[in-house]
């Protein structure tokens, strides 16, 4: 494996770490927002709550990874999207900004929750994952013009095109199941009936939305970037073990069984999905004008960054593991018996 594949795929790894963990961290936000105006709260509040106080404060460290890295090994990237990414990146980094006070006000105010905070922190969860997708439909190409040597991004043509559309739908209705198909795992684990079924019930729900907004960006794929669309055809394999997941793990929701195995099936399904977008895109990192081959930083540097990602999960993975066992998955913390918070 040469040194630039080894670099973009721990990048991919990072980046598929945080779709994976902030999208449940995302989702919970709007639940928690949605239960409290359908006056559902008192079914929701409390397993929604102990999930997110030891997990709010992780969820962005794989985010300041996956730039620092992308700046480290690809260089060229910080100057073209540097420049075109000025604001849809600044939106989404004040909202992140903004949705990490309101945790604070709504979870440490001595006078407890207020609705204003609770539907802000459910809002902007929404608004982050679209607004951090654009860069996926950048990348596609078609939306960036060189005027001399200088990249302009062309945002009338962006937000007009039915393929931005089409990715943003798709980044919140996978942010909505992800963390629905967590919390009824997780309002099991709490011995929570009501939230469990509740949140099953929305897990069922958003599976058909999920499935519609897939075939919507395949069909703007074809028409937008038929190259793109013919690799991601001669990986099919990989989607269709994709989809296979997806409807064991329907069954396994609709039979309310094992729902512990529903949850590692959901992220292997992404999991398969993702890599294989990623790989079907490969070596673009911004079509045409960057490639991983022809972007990629010095040997020395390189090999400097691998060693320094790979201390990164060394100290990652336990310090996630050690947080998962103590408050996620600890059953006295998760039925509410001793709260901790982070």
């Amino acid at each position: 494996m040469s040194l630039e594949v080894l670099g973009i795929s721990v990048l991919w790894l990072f980046l598929f770490g945080y779709v994976i963990v902030a999208s449940i961290d995302f989702g919970a936000g709007f639940f928690n927002a949605y239960s409290v105006l359908i006056d559902k709260n008192h079914i929701l509040a409390n397993v929604i709550k102990r999930y997110l106080s030891p997990m709010w404060e992780i969820t962005n460290v794989f985010l300041v990874f996956f730039f620092v890295g992308m700046v480290g090994f690809f260089p060229q990237t910080a100057y073209y999207y540097g420049t075109i990414l000025l604001v849809p990146v600044s939106i989404s980094l004040i909202l992140i900004a903004i949705r990490g006070s309101y945790y604070a006000f709504e979870s440490y105010s001595e006078k407890g929750g207020h609705i204003g905070y609770t539907m802000m922190y459910g809002i902007t969860g929404l608004f982050i994952p679209a607004s951090l997708s654009i860069v996926l439909t950048i990348s596609e190409g078609g939306f960036v013009k060189l005027v001399g040597e200088e990249p302009h991004l062309q945002i009338a043509k962006l937000f007009t095109n039915p393929l931005t559309w089409s990715i943003v739908l798709l980044s919140i209705v996978a942010v909505l199941y992800i963390s629905a198909v967590f919390l009824t795992w997780y309002g099991k684990r709490a011995r929570d009936e009501h939230a469990a079924n509740l949140m099953r019930k929305y897990a069922l729900g958003w599976s058909l939305p999920l499935i519609v907004s897939v075939i919507g960006i395949m069909v703007e794929l074809k028409g937008h970037v038929p190259e793109h669309y013919e690799n991601m055809l001669n990986l099919w394999w990989l989607f269709a073990i994709s989809g296979v997941l997806f409807l064991i793990t329907l069954i396994l929701l609709f039979k309310k069984k094992n729902y512990g195995i529903a949850v590692i099936l959901m992220v292997a399904q992404f999991g398969f999905a993702f890599f294989g977008y990623g790989i079907s895109h490969y070596p673009y990192l911004l079509y045409p004008y960057i490639s991983v081959n022809d972007s990629f930083t010095n040997e020395t540097m390189a090999i400097a960054l691998v060693i320094a990602f790979v201390g990164g999960l060394v100290l990652l993975i336990p310090s996630l593991y050690l947080v998962m066992k103590w408050f996620v998955f600890d059953r006295d913390y998760a039925c509410g018996k001793h709260d901790h918070h982070a």
